[in-house]
């Protein structure tokens, strides 16, 4: 807590004090020995006045409050105004009726004993994901379709199982939740309370979930953002956390510009100051919270699932940690339309994360070279959506350059 407040005040003792002091009247801390731990809202130190309009009324987009995270630092966000005021995200916690979800944890304990771990190749190295995963889909028509059409990582889904009974019955409720949380963060976070540039208009509708096991707190995810290939630009994801409490952390990604002729997408990127130049921040993910990463996530923001020290145990789940990640799959990004590489693939869509001059730009490329053993091409062709983020095709999805692959192939991350 004292370092957050020191964070707050740019290092400054004496500001920090005084704001303690002042807030010391109205606000108790509890304290908690756990090792998940608790601590008072961070708004009693970063109030700021509403903005106002030219005439002196309220604007219309409240004015949001500075980033309090620091290069090097991680900040811990337990609250979930802060959550909302300082992330991409939005927290719910007992989100679940408590007898809800403890049938949802039961069930997918049971279900996560046959998960496997996905392997893919990373910069000419073969690695696992360092947890276990599963696919769910509604129905036998998409179970299907996900095994012979669709693509990860540049192969098959072996693995596409049927939701089960509780996936289902909670299902609904996290659809009316996101769909809520999609709509105060348009009215309260974006720009003239519009909807972001490339964000779909229609309700999200829950037609897929990865589930995860992180089984004790070594087992994590490093950081990433998101594939958007099925999902379309803007995309929005429902993340229901069970079990034990583990650390959800983010951090904003910085555009920038690496030396000339630093091309190599078989090369791993620097570990330069770039990928934490604001800092990390935490969110404490407790037993039945769901967490909304919202439209503006997957762009400009990576997140990770942290090695741990040491957890508390849950009573029923034990050490492990269950993560149910729901996603509205659009019928306009299905294989069937996308653009396939010259090796026969449909492709990977990807966004400009690191080159300052294409920033934001989205485009199609190959992803056969992540599979062990494969080789992938040099395809590459821009993306182009309209402004509900529905595709634009030119040439019917086909074509593609290969001069700029190899550059635009090290603008993010391989994603999750």
């Amino acid at each position: 807590m004292l370092l957050n407040v020191l964070v707050v005040h740019d290092g400054a003792v004496e500001a920090a004090s005084g704001a303690l002091v002042a807030s010391a009247a109205t606000t108790h801390v509890k304290k908690v020995a756990t090792v998940v731990g608790t601590q008072t809202s961070l708004r009693a130190f970063t109030q700021s006045r509403p903005s106002s309009s030219s005439d002196g009324s309220p604007s219309q987009t409240p004015k949001r409050p500075r980033l309090l995270s620091r290069k090097g630092a991680t900040l811990h966000l337990y609250d979930p105004v802060d959550v909302s005021d300082h992330t991409p995200c939005t927290i719910i916690h007992n989100f679940l009726p408590p007898d809800d979800a403890d049938r949802l944890l039961v069930e997918m304990l049971e279900e996560s004993k046959t998960f496997g771990k996905m392997t893919f190749k990373l910069f000419e190295n073969t690695v696992q994901s360092p947890h276990t995963s599963s696919f769910f889909v509604g129905s036998a028509v998409e179970q299907t379709a996900q095994k012979c059409d669709y693509v990860y990582n540049g192969a098959r889904l072996t693995d596409v199982r049927r939701l089960t009974p509780q996936l289902e019955h909670v299902r609904p409720r996290v659809q009316e939740a996101v769909n809520a949380e999609i709509q105060t963060r348009i009215r309260t976070r974006y720009p003239g309370g519009q909807k972001l540039k490339h964000q779909s208009p229609a309700p999200w509708h829950p037609n897929a979930a990865f589930v995860n096991c992180y089984d004790g707190p070594g087992e994590s995810v490093g950081w990433h953002s998101d594939q958007l290939t099925y999902l379309g630009p803007r995309a929005v994801i429902g993340s229901l956390s069970l079990g034990v409490a583990r650390e959800f952390r983010v951090r904003r990604v910085v555009p920038k510009d690496d030396d000339p002729g630093r091309g190599d997408a078989q090369q791993p990127p620097r570990q330069d100051a770039s990928g934490d130049a604001e800092g990390q921040i935490a969110i404490h993910l407790p037993h039945n919270s769901l967490l909304v990463m919202h439209a503006e996530m997957q762009e400009e923001w990576k997140h990770s699932i942290a090695p741990a020290v040491a957890i508390d145990p849950h009573p029923i789940a034990g050490r492990r940690r269950i993560n149910v990640t729901y996603r509205d799959y659009r019928p306009a990004f299905h294989p069937r339309h996308t653009p396939r590489c010259r090796c026969g693939v449909p492709t990977v869509l990807r966004v400009v994360q690191r080159r300052r001059e294409n920033w934001g730009r989205y485009f199609w490329m190959c992803h056969a070279g992540h599979v062990p053993g494969q080789e992938g091409c040099s395809f590459f062709q821009w993306a182009e959506f309209d402004d509900d983020g529905n595709p634009i095709w030119s040439g019917g999805g086909g074509g593609g350059e290969e001069m700029n692959a190899a550059s635009a192939a090290n603008t993010t991350h391989p994603n999750k």
